[in-house]
């Protein structure tokens, strides 16, 4: 697995093959030329490729619209908060006619678990409108004519070419954000000026399975206020390696998701999910 040896499970469903890394000696000690930087942010993303080789967007979907949707309803919520929300949406409201002639009331109560309900019902409806009246009724694969959807920004464009289209995008939610700054791959804080200095880190071809190893990384082991450091496959290639907890078994116990043994968002995940499907709406994680 790469040059440096570090524990990696290839699935790490209950994270009991998740070991502890230390990293390099010295890594601190001189200022990292752009070079260095880029070849180590590309073992990285190797790394995490061994690491995750499940990666895969964490919304449940079946077609473009369901995905654009999904997106949308993510924003300040978890995406198993979505996927626990959409059944009912979708069998509600399965197409862009159907949301588009929806009664606004009647479908921020459809929402309203995901948050901030009348928002997201505003642009639910007015992208809709626009895939009806504009589009024929299906999602469009080209980033401008996305963007120029209601509620749609350049990170929900991305999600949905990447994973609807197969049209390379890099997804800068905040977890992407954080990690990539902590790897000190970019300082930007800005998503679109991360996105743009990350492009021209890694080939167009990475883009999209990038952002899923990133952000499944930052959901399980690399999270913001505490980082599971001790238990850190790629901690000998992180410049920030301490932030976080560095007892092995304390470590150990802030893994979430399959890495520590727990169900996953999704309540339909791809067959190679070595994790348990996450409960549907009203039922325990037992």
């Amino acid at each position: 697995m790469g040059e440096q040896p570090s524990a990696k499970p290839k699935k790490a469903a209950k994270g009991s093959k998740v070991k502890a890394a230390t990293p390099a000696a010295g890594a601190k000690a001189k200022p990292e030329s752009r070079l260095a930087m880029v070849r180590r942010a590309r073992r990285i993303n190797r790394e995490l490729a061994e690491v995750y080789p499940y990666a895969h967007p964490e919304l449940d979907f079946r077609n473009p619209f369901e995905l654009l949707v999904a997106t949308v309803l993510s924003a300040q919520t978890t995406d198993l908060r979505v996927n626990q929300t959409t059944p009912a949406l979708f069998a509600t409201y399965p197409t862009p006619e159907d949301m588009a002639a929806a009664v606004p009331e009647e479908l921020e109560e459809v929402i309203r678990p995901t948050g901030f309900f009348r928002a997201k019902t505003k642009s639910l409806i007015g992208l809709s409108t626009a895939l009806r009246d504009r589009f024929d009724g299906e999602v469009p694969g080209r980033l401008a004519d996305l963007v120029s959807l209601p509620g749609v920004g350049r990170k929900t464009a991305n999600v949905v070419l990447g994973n609807a289209f197969n049209v390379p995008g890099l997804t800068v939610d905040t977890h992407f954000g954080r990690l990539v700054r902590r790897w000190k791959w970019t300082e930007q804080e800005d998503p679109e000026k991360v996105e743009a200095e990350i492009a021209e880190i890694f080939p167009k071809s990475e883009w999209t399975m990038l952002s899923h190893r990133v952000i499944f990384h930052g959901r399980r082991v690399c999270h913001s206020r505490k980082p599971a450091c001790g238990a850190c496959p790629i901690a000998p290639l992180c410049p920030s390696y301490g932030e976080g907890e560095t007892d092995p078994e304390k470590a150990r116990k802030l893994l979430k998701y399959e890495m520590g043994g727990y169900p996953g968002q999704r309540l339909s995940p791809p067959a190679d999910y070595p994790g348990e499907p996450a409960p549907p709406a009203g039922t325990s994680r037992n």
